[in-house]
């Protein structure tokens, strides 16, 4: 299949938790984040929710009510400014929605979304709750307990061949807020094109994929000054 032209005006953001930190929303995998305080097979997989849905609606509820109280920060605000000149779509392993509070139009969202729940039986039944808690006994139309609309460690990614198709034509490529740890949605930097423009925002300086410029530092203070200078100083 022929790759489709860069488009210079065409950014793709691939963000993780790094860039809601700032907002008060835990990361998952650095000292004291998420993982360090639960086991990711106890609240996090599909055997997790047959043993135990409560404990699994619990987990997510409270993220749920967190998520809902945090307020986007000047990195969510600042890829949103972006749409002033530029067609800009973020595809986020995050599932609050501080992107589009933050403005943000498009927004693709790989692991599921926190406001939203679905059904057990029938996963195109997807209901808006916003930050209201799942309880048991909360049933989807054809009768079926609900269920966090997220995806589970052991299932599949939403909307990938989507994101990956929309990373093959970006002229411009920022990865922010993610370690690059979990795939498939970090194998998404292996289809930026040889001529777009990479960067990666990290606090940690450590490897970086091949052709990406780094810039260190928190989310909300490095991504103005990229925007601010993509903008051309506006």
């Amino acid at each position: 299949m022929a790759k489709p032209p860069i488009n210079p005006q065409k950014i793709v953001v691939l963000s993780g938790a790094g860039i809601s930190a700032p907002s008060g929303l835990a990361t998952f995998r650095d000292g004291g984040g998420i993982w360090d305080r639960y086991k990711i097979e106890e609240v996090a997989t599909p055997e997790a929710w047959a043993k135990d849905p409560a404990r699994v609606l619990d987990f997510y509820n409270e993220r749920r009510a967190q998520a809902a109280a945090a307020l986007p920060n000047d990195g969510h605000r600042a890829i949103a400014e972006l749409e002033k000149r530029f067609e800009v779509v973020v595809i986020t392993q995050n599932v609050d929605d501080l992107h589009e509070r933050g403005g943000s139009g498009r927004v693709i969202h790989l692991h599921g979304e926190l406001r939203k729940a679905r059904s057990t039986v029938d996963p195109t039944l997807v209901y808006e709750i916003g930050g209201a808690p799942i309880q048991i006994g909360d049933r989807c139309a054809q009768g079926s307990q609900l269920r966090p609309h997220i995806v589970w460690f052991g299932e599949e990614v939403q909307r990938f061949e989507e994101a990956e198709e929309e990373m093959r034509s970006a002229g411009k490529v920022v990865v922010v807020g993610t370690s690059l740890a979990v795939f498939p949605a970090a194998g998404l930097v292996r289809r930026a094109r040889y001529g777009a423009e990479k960067v990666m925002v990290d606090l940690e300086i450590g490897p970086r994929p091949y052709g990406f410029t780094v810039m260190h530092g928190s989310a909300d203070k490095v991504l103005p000054t990229l925007v601010k200078r993509w903008l051309g100083g506006e």
